[in-house]
């Protein structure tokens, strides 16, 4: 695990009752609920900003080969996919 380092936080009085109180209901201290919410936060915001990179990846390749699945291709694939069956991708078309 890397070394931890100290940063300080400002809260107004309102959020940090809120979050004693949460931390006081949990059995944990606020410094572990704030620490929590911030490893949170910061996953879900990486998530979702390599979900939009893979996007724009995808339409710069789709720019570029114009190769594309149907609408109705790409829902047989996820239902195939959903009801577990070995479901090899579709080949793309132009």
């Amino acid at each position: 695990m890397p070394a931890s380092t100290t940063t300080s936080l400002k809260l107004n009085s309102d959020t940090k009752e809120r979050v004693q109180r949460l931390a006081s209901a949990r059995r944990r201290s606020p410094h572990w609920v704030m620490l929590e919410a911030i490893e949170q936060y910061v996953e879900r915001e990486e998530k979702r900003q390599q979900f939009h990179q893979d996007a724009l990846a995808a339409w710069t390749a789709y720019q570029e080969t114009g190769l594309h699945l149907s609408e109705a291709e790409a829902d047989l694939w996820l239902s195939k996919l959903e009801a577990g069956e070995d479901a090899a991708a579709p080949a793309c078309h132009i």
